[in-house]
């Protein structure tokens, strides 16, 4: 059951960020023609779609294997097990929530590739959302780990 849990988890996150975040900003964009962007932008939007998935990807790995969980609630709730430990190696040595930092890269992308400010409206309300999120799991995490979150805080950046 906690592997299905588990796997459930990732598949709604694969779902709601790589998926759905994506086609609410081309819906909202009035759905623009998704070919012929030019080199320059298809370019750009290459590097931080890819290099957002990457990062995201790397932490996911990083979560199953290092820490033997998953540090995420989802506005308390706890979307998948937590980590054991405070996770600060690997991609959590560049910010302290690598994951949502290689999703706002990758949905950064289609603002390049759709260029137009509804997709950067979506982009911010999705930001604000999620910020609310980092505030409150970044209480969970202080609570959890005390002084070595605060240690953590303190060299590492939020995004």
């Amino acid at each position: 059951m906690k592997q299905l849990r588990e796997i459930l988890g990732y598949i709604l996150g694969g779902v709601l960020f790589v998926g759905l975040m994506p086609t609410v900003m081309w819906l909202a964009s009035g759905m623009p023609p998704i070919v012929h962007i030019g080199a320059l932008r298809a370019s750009i939007t290459g590097l931080l779609m890819i290099g957002g998935l990457t990062l995201s990807i790397w932490t996911i790995v990083y979560m199953k294997r290092r820490g033997k969980g998953n540090p995420m609630d989802a506005f308390g709730h706890e979307v998948a097990p937590r980590t054991r430990h405070l996770m600060t190696g690997g991609p959590y040595r560049l910010s302290r929530n690598p994951m949502l930092t290689g999703t706002l890269t990758y949905l950064a992308g289609f603002i390049v590739w759709f260029r137009t400010w509804q997709a950067v409206l979506v982009w911010a309300i999705f930001f604000a959302i999620m910020f609310i999120q980092v505030l409150t799991e970044e209480h969970r995490l202080r609570k959890d780990f005390g002084e070595e979150y605060d240690a953590y805080c303190k060299r590492t950046r939020r995004f």
